[in-house]
């Protein structure tokens, strides 16, 4: 007997935050990302996407019927080994300095991978770790 062929991922296709405030949200992912806001269904709560490559990111207000907003896990200290999602930048440490500039705190780097990779760790308005990765030079 021969097993079931697997379900072959080909990509993510969104990731969904709970969020406070969607104005700051907004400017966390636009302005300061540069991502794209893009239109969405007329769901019966307020909410956002936007567009990361490939990828979108969608925003749910909490509500009544939502889960809590912000990272809902008890964490002792934000780092980069904690949950967190990634987006890949060009350039992880202009990355940092822009976020420097801007006065955005780092939770972790700019640090470089094993690979040579590098990494740099922010919070969004609502808490969520998101990383920040260039690809190894070379």
């Amino acid at each position: 007997m021969t097993a079931p062929a697997p379900i072959v991922v080909r990509t993510i296709d969104h990731v969904t935050l709970v969020v406070k405030d969607l104005e700051a949200s907004r400017k966390f992912y636009c302005d300061l990302l540069g991502m794209e806001e893009q239109d969405r269904p007329n769901f019966s709560f307020g909410g956002s996407w936007f567009q990361a490559g490939v990828t979108q990111i969608h925003l749910i207000l909490e509500h009544d019927e939502s889960g809590p907003a912000g990272e809902n896990i008890s964490i002792q200290k934000q780092s980069s080994r904690n949950h967190h999602f990634a987006f890949e930048v060009a350039d992880g440490h202009a990355a940092a300095q822009i976020l420097q500039e801007r006065g955005i705190p780092l939770v972790a780097g700019p640090k470089a991978r094993p690979d040579g990779a590098v990494q740099v760790f922010v919070n969004d308005p609502d808490g969520y770790v998101v990383e920040l990765t260039s690809p190894p030079i070379g």
